[in-house]
């Protein structure tokens, strides 16, 4: 089987009320698993009772280590880690169509939510299908495809970036490049940094996640190619 098309599984919330109204897939950091980001499910199903939530794991397990990851990394690279994101887009896609159907949902009720490896792995795949999920937020993570990206439109899913300025692993400049990129291709950015926080998610990330999430499902953040870029505090 080809690298990248792998069925994947991994832990799952379903809603704490009723049947799924909308679908948050939630894709872990390089050399983590599913677990690493259920945890934020509980948190945010606070806001979001009728919203079932999936972290798969991804394709393939680190050389020497009990994680994942989407793709072998390297280097700190964007050209060789967008070629490891195409190599996985197939998985995550599949994924993201037997979850839908799993949950009888259509397109557009689906998040997208990624973590640092995640992070990639989620604008490439929210930016790229057919039919735009209701939003996409990335965690310390970057834009992969920076030069390529042609023109999102108003079409575009709204997009949170969020990221420690303390983060030695992926810098906090991997935010400004990617929020730019995907402003000038016409996507409604916002973008927060955490003061003195490394590669990790603190409270204040996780309250505007949930918050984005919740107005983003009502169809409160969608916008004109006008309002293409802008910071929340």
């Amino acid at each position: 089987m080809a690298f990248g098309t792998k069925m994947l599984n991994g832990p799952r919330l379903p809603p704490a009320r009723g049947s799924a109204t909308h679908l948050v897939v939630l894709c872990h950091g390089y050399g983590a698993d599913g677990n690493d980001l259920i945890g934020l499910a509980p948190v945010w199903q606070k806001l979001l009772p009728t919203v079932a939530f999936a972290a798969p794991n991804a394709p393939e397990r680190c050389a020497g280590s009990p994680g994942y990851q989407w793709f072998p990394i390297s280097r700190l690279d964007p050209h060789a880690m967008n070629s490891g994101v195409h190599s996985a887009a197939a998985g995550l896609e599949g994924f993201l169509e037997a979850e839908l159907a799993r949950n009888q949902l259509p397109d557009d009720r689906l998040a997208l939510v990624g973590f640092s490896q995640g992070t990639m792995m989620s604008l490439h795949a929210g930016l790229h299908r057919k039919v735009k999920p209701a939003a996409i937020i990335g965690y310390s993570g970057m834009l992969t495809n920076t030069e390529g990206l042609g023109q999102c439109g108003p079409e575009a899913p709204p997009i949170l970036l969020v990221h420690g300025d303390a983060d030695q692993m992926i810098p906090a400049q991997f935010l400004f490049s990617s929020a730019t990129a995907l402003g000038h291709a016409g996507a409604a950015v916002q973008w927060h940094i955490c003061p003195q926080l490394g590669h990790s998610i603190d409270e204040k990330g996780l309250v505007l996640g949930g918050t984005f999430l919740a107005m983003a499902f009502r169809g409160l953040l969608r916008r004109t190619a006008a309002e293409i870029c802008c910071s929340v505090t």
